[in-house]
């Protein structure tokens, strides 16, 4: 182990490498103030990569009647009437801007005969208003958003994990970590701090995420810091994600199967959707489909492995190939099955945290001096339902704000004050897990943990249930206190899975007693006992350690927003309700 600490000065610093953070970076180097990106994976493999579908703007390319005021709109009303009406006012204006950038950057969108960008529709959209490259959408995002920060020469490190945000007097003054080949210490020293390290659904067992991402280290980083988090019982399950192998479980098939025309079926052979939505079927939104596959699972009428079916074997096998070239590839890499022929067998995965650490609409700051909130780590547009490709439009329009903001911020400063006291904790906390020879193993209390959350929070949730969970929580911290960490030759890796530990424990703790307080029934969020929805929880409900639940009002939607909401039901013939 390299125990001489680096120590590195900058004024801005962006935790995480995926879409949000890297659009930052480059903001802040655009502006010629110095940033440092530090990942703890490859940055060409961030979360963002996995994202298929597409990016939301009003472009108006194909429907040339949408507005950024209908897509603000759209928002608002599928999120369940939870999400910020300023946040959402902010992205859908900035949308146009957002893509423009990534055109700049070089990013090859699918496109019309006569060169427009193609725009295709997306779930609970008025207009066609989704870009698309592909089934690869986030793939390509991520290659540009690289590819730019290459040519600006922005450092980024790729092995940094993060332990701590440092602070003194409510204010950021830098962060710790340590890199995961070698174990070196690193301090850091920034004006401004942007947390930009993804969600926390890889609390539950079936996720969308790959192994070690999406802990909820967002969350941990900020509530340590003295931030707190919004929301964060509302998290989206994805209908399909697939239930073998077990180390790939949640792998997505993409919603765009159903969009070109798939069909669900239980274990017996019938058509369920028909019970749920017999309008709109499998093309039903996604919070829908994914319940009903639950209710299907849960009521005994599910495969023996606990899932439904999933076929796209009766399309045109073009239409496969063209269409749907992720879907087939990663069905032959991962089980060898060929979905040309057969069905895919699958169920509902953990896939988005729509809440995240309380931020302000206008520019993500928190309530920390300094610290900054992005992408999936942030809260305030989602509300209760998330509408399919507005993450990725979300991580260019604040990315670019939150660059701003931050260098704003910095050159606001008289001075950067720090703390040795802070530092010292930091070294310590790295120090003492290092020397941890404790009997419990840290993957064994990963696992319990997501155990916990899709046996007790899952689809549907009921008092008893999120109860029993928050004691099984309790003694899974009791046990976490005991663990042995034990660095090897090939890395610190299992130094992190022990901060992945102290971060899921954080997340699964704030939204088992967010979700036992949200006593109703709205978009994501279902419970068995209280099946309907309730005006009184029209409310964002913000979570600490030390204040536990406080309920906070939503803005009122603009006049001229609301007309539009009220206006328009969305039609939803022929398109995929995402």
């Amino acid at each position: 182990m390299n125990t001489t600490e680096r120590r590195i000065s900058t004024t801005a610093l962006v935790i995480g490498t995926g879409g949000s953070g890297l659009r930052a970076a480059i903001e802040l180097a655009e502006q010629g103030v110095d940033v440092l990106a530090l990942g703890k994976r490859p940055r060409m493999d961030a979360h963002t990569s996995l994202a298929a579908g597409g990016i939301n703007a009003a472009l108006g390319t194909m429907d040339a009647e949408d507005s950024w005021q209908q897509h603000a709109a759209d928002t608002i009303k599928e999120s369940y009437f939870l999400a910020n009406p300023h946040t959402a006012e902010i992205v859908a204006q900035g949308a146009a801007q957002g893509i423009a950038d990534l055109e700049r950057y070089g990013m090859a969108f699918a496109r019309e005969d006569d060169g427009r960008i193609s725009q295709r529709f997306f779930g609970a959209h008025t207009y066609r208003r989704t870009a698309f490259a592909g089934d690869y959408t986030g793939l390509e995002i991520q290659r540009s958003l690289v590819n730019r920060a290459t040519q600006l020469d922005i450092p980024i490190l790729d092995s940094v994990y993060v332990t701590r945000i440092l602070t003194h007097d409510g204010a950021v003054f830098g962060a710790y970590g340590f890199d995961l080949t070698d174990g070196t210490p690193y301090l850091i020293h920034a004006d401004a701090v942007i947390l930009a390290a993804g969600g926390h659904n890889r609390i539950w067992r079936r996720t969308s995420s790959r192994r070690d991402e999406n802990t909820g280290d967002s969350f941990r980083l900020a509530v340590e810091a003295g931030a707190r988090l919004r929301d964060p019982e509302l998290v989206q399950f994805h209908p399909s994600g697939i239930l073998e192998p077990e180390n790939a479980a949640g792998t997505l098939i993409s919603e765009a199967a159903r969009g070109e025309g798939g069909i669900l079926r239980n274990a017996l052979g019938e058509r369920f959707m028909q019970n749920y939505d017999p309008e709109r079927m499998e093309l039903s939104t996604r919070d829908r489909v994914a319940l009903a596959a639950y209710t299907e699972i849960k009521e005994g009428r599910g495969t023996e492995k606990g899932g439904v079916w999933l076929d796209v074997s009766h399309l045109p096998r073009e239409t496969i190939m063209t269409r749907l070239p992720r879907v087939y590839q990663t069905m032959l890499e991962l089980q060898m099955l060929d979905i040309t022929a057969e069905p895919i067998e699958i169920a509902p995965t953990a896939h988005y945290s729509m809440g995240g650490v309380w931020v302000r609409p206008e520019d993500h700051s928190t309530e920390v001096d300094g610290l900054y909130a992005i992408g999936e780590a942030s809260s305030g547009l989602h509300g209760a339902n998330r509408l399919g490709g507005n993450s990725l439009i979300e991580l260019l329009v604040f990315g670019r704000l939150v660059g701003r903001a931050a260098a704003a911020y910095s050159a606001g400063l008289e001075a950067q004050r720090r703390s040795h006291d802070a530092e010292a904790f930091a070294r310590a906390e790295v120090a003492d897990l290092l020397t941890a020879d404790g009997h419990e193993n840290v993957r064994a209390q990963q696992r319990a943990v997501r155990n916990t959350m899709t046996e007790h929070a899952g689809v549907v949730r009921d008092e008893e249930g999120l109860t029993a969970g928050l004691r099984e929580l309790d003694e899974i911290e009791a046990r976490a206190a005991q663990i042995g960490v034990h660095p090897d030759i090939a890395g610190f890796q299992d130094l992190a899975h022990a901060f992945d530990l102290k971060a899921s424990l954080i997340a699964a703790r704030a939204t088992l007693e967010a979700a036992r307080e949200r006593r109703e029934t709205r978009g994501c969020h279902n419970r068995s006992d209280y099946p309907d929805l309730d005006p009184t929880l029209q409310v964002n409900l913000v979570w600490s350690p030390k204040t536990g639940i406080v309920r906070e009002e939503i803005p009122e939607v603009p006049a001229e927003i609301a007309a539009l909401i009220a206006a328009q039901e969305v039609s939803t013939e022929g398109k995929l309700v995402e």
